[in-house]
């Protein structure tokens, strides 16, 4: 444990899986009480239980799309631990699909979380975090950045998102500061571990691609979302930070001379 942070306070929302868990653990072991946020209490407490020996963290659940359990949601937050410091907008739905495959509920299920979550956690965190001068990070993803086969609506939810840290920065700058992470594909979840795993077709084609030759670590992409949360970094906002081993930094043509 690194208990520097003088009991700030910070929300990681969806934080019950995946990317989730990594961000809220890496927060809990500097030293913040941590309060994770999603729908199914049992799959948070679970996160919590799993966590970093002595690490001060509270499963909180709550649905982020909707704007008036948000707002409940952070008032009780503020309430409860006496302020708001960090606000990590996580939450996020991937489902495949083209513009023409891609059926009416999967679109409206990922804007609702990926993009009224977003907003609406924001709206609501904020009176919260200009008391105490506090910042967002917002998890976008490379797919926000540049387009990707038959991802056309999760593509679209994470342009926004970019767009709106952008806006965000702007509007709040001179109270707190917003910034976002856009990820690469990481080991998250353990069906990207499979369909990734070491001498599979598909782990060819993908080290091809990205210059360190690998996919992410989830604990690479939340010590990057600590670094934005914490003071180190205070003078940065409206900042967008790939964590995707410079995939990026490609315009995706493989290396004709290898």
């Amino acid at each position: 444990m690194v208990n520097d942070q003088n009991s700030r306070v910070a929300v990681i929302t969806g934080a019950g899986g995946g990317l989730g868990v990594h961000i809220a653990h890496r927060f809990a072991a500097e030293g913040y009480t941590t309060v994770l946020v999603g729908r199914t209490e049992s799959t948070l407490r679970k996160a919590v239980e799993s966590g970093p020996d002595g690490g001060d963290m509270h499963p909180w659940a709550g649905d982020v799309a909707d704007l008036a359990a948000v707002t409940a949601l952070m008032d009780g937050v503020a309430e409860r631990f006496g302020r708001l410091d960090v606000l990590v907008n996580n939450a996020g739905l991937a489902r495949p699909g083209t513009v023409e495959s891609t059926t009416e509920d999967a679109y409206r299920a990922m804007m609702s979380v990926n993009v009224d979550g977003v907003f609406f956690a924001s709206r609501a965190a904020l009176p919260h975090l200009r008391a105490v001068r506090g910042c967002i990070v917002n998890i976008g993803s490379v797919g926000g950045m540049r387009g990707d086969w038959t991802q056309a609506a999760y593509n679209a939810t994470k342009g926004a998102v970019a767009n709106l840290t952008n806006a965000m920065a702007l509007d709040h700058g001179w109270e707190i500061r917003v910034n976002a992470v856009h990820p690469g594909v990481t080991t998250s979840h353990e069906e990207i571990r499979t369909a990734l795993a070491e001498g599979t077709p598909l782990r060819d084609r993908f080290d091809d691609r990205v210059p360190m030759g690998r996919p992410g670590d989830p604990a690479e992409v939340a010590a990057v979302v600590a670094f934005l949360a914490g003071s180190d970094a205070s003078y940065v906002n409206g900042a967008h930070i790939a964590v995707d081993g410079g995939l990026t930094a490609s315009n995706g043509q493989t290396d004709l001379f290898h």
